[in-house]
């Protein structure tokens, strides 16, 4: 084996699928606990009377979750009010949050029409992270440094190695090669940021290609997980199994952290879920007891697909016109099942049924 040099270009990055045993007994029995658990959270999500209802708030989540991973901090009450309000967004963190939101839309997009990631998918997911009209790197220098500006990484260098090492990525996700999909996607994973294409955005792109292949893959329909907390609550063993594969060659531990990941969000996202269902019902109950004229179940829906509300989103649902849908929401706020607040010159309504629920997103992961 060649020794390593964090200084000098990874050129010699060898092609997946990896010349080691990727199917070890550890591998192979946490490989079945992860696929029982995203399986369970397939099938809650598939058997929800409206299974997309909660995508736009679960993708703006993952998306500041994913963001937080590169230090790129925003706070909940900034992300939603920005997204319903339409507010002009001052904050860049909460612009970038709001790009990678958007970005991950366009992959799943982009995945309906193509069933296949692609290095021309993986550029349009960066141009739309960052807003440019970025592609792969070509000029070198680019190296990666620890928190004490130590160089421990080199990624490869040269337009042509890349895009060939890219090309091998590409091929290895989208040919069936015998192994299981959750082994497979923590070798692309590793893969696609040792090749670190792009200046930047490389970790949120990759985060972004772990939903699209758990959605190309068949193994979550609706790719509706926060895989990046996980990464979060473990960054520096994140950081460490990552080195441990460029370095030492350590497949296993970092496989085994991936599987992890998987089966952790996937349990925490059935929690989460029965939680907000049964926010649902109790604010369904209230509702129909405190105000029964004014129940319905579009009504509710409406104020659970993100804890933020205002009365276009339910003048857009023909729930009534402006003068009803705003009478509405004033007898909600009397009645204490809603909260508002002014946002420039908008008023948005709280769910804080909802919100109490996301606030804690991050415990015990």
């Amino acid at each position: 084996m060649k020794r390593f040099d964090p200084k000098i270009p990874y050129n010699d990055l060898p092609p997946l699928p990896p010349n080691a045993d990727i199917e070890t007994k550890r591998i192979l029995k946490k490989t079945i606990s992860a696929g029982r658990a995203l399986a369970q959270l397939n099938g809650t999500l598939l058997n929800l009377p409206n299974p997309t209802l909660f995508l736009d708030t679960i993708y703006l989540q993952e998306a500041k979750a994913s963001s937080e991973v590169e230090n790129i901090i925003t706070t909940n009450d900034e992300l939603y009010q920005s997204f319903v309000a339409e507010k002009k967004v001052e904050k860049t963190a909460t612009k970038e949050v709001l790009a990678y939101k958007e970005a991950l839309w366009l992959g799943l997009e982009e995945l309906k029409s193509k069933p296949f990631i692609t290095t021309n998918l993986c550029v349009k997911i960066v141009q739309c992270i960052k807003n440019n009209s970025a592609s792969i790197r070509v000029t070198p220098g680019t190296t990666l440094a620890n928190n004490l500006g130590e160089v421990i990484y080199t990624p490869p260098s040269g337009e042509d190695i890349i895009r060939k090492k890219l090309s091998n990525l590409e091929k290895f996700i989208n040919e069936d090669n015998g192994l299981d999909p959750l082994i497979k996607i923590a070798l692309l994973h590793y893969q696609f940021e040792a090749i670190h294409p792009f200046v930047d955005g490389n970790g949120r792109t990759g985060r972004i290609l772990l939903l699209l292949y758990l959605k190309a893959s068949g193994l979550l329909e609706i790719p509706a997980i926060y895989l990046s907390e996980y990464i979060i609550r473990h960054k520096n063993e994140y950081y460490q199994k990552l080195r441990g594969v460029t370095e030492k060659e350590n497949w296993e531990d970092f496989i085994l952290y991936m599987l992890d990941m998987v089966e952790q969000t996937s349990l925490k996202g059935l929690e989460r879920l029965h939680l907000i269902t049964e926010a649902m019902e109790e604010m369904t109950h209230e509702i129909k007891n405190e105000l029964p004229k004014i129940y319905s179940k579009d009504l509710v829906e409406i104020l659970f697909r993100l804890p933020y509300t205002k009365r276009q989103n339910l003048i857009d649902e023909n729930v009534g016109n402006a003068k009803t849908v705003g009478n509405y929401l004033i007898a909600l706020e009397e009645k204490g099942i809603l909260h508002s607040i002014k946002v420039g010159k908008e008023k948005l309504y709280i769910n804080h049924k909802l919100l109490k629920i996301l606030e804690n997103k991050q415990s015990e992961i």
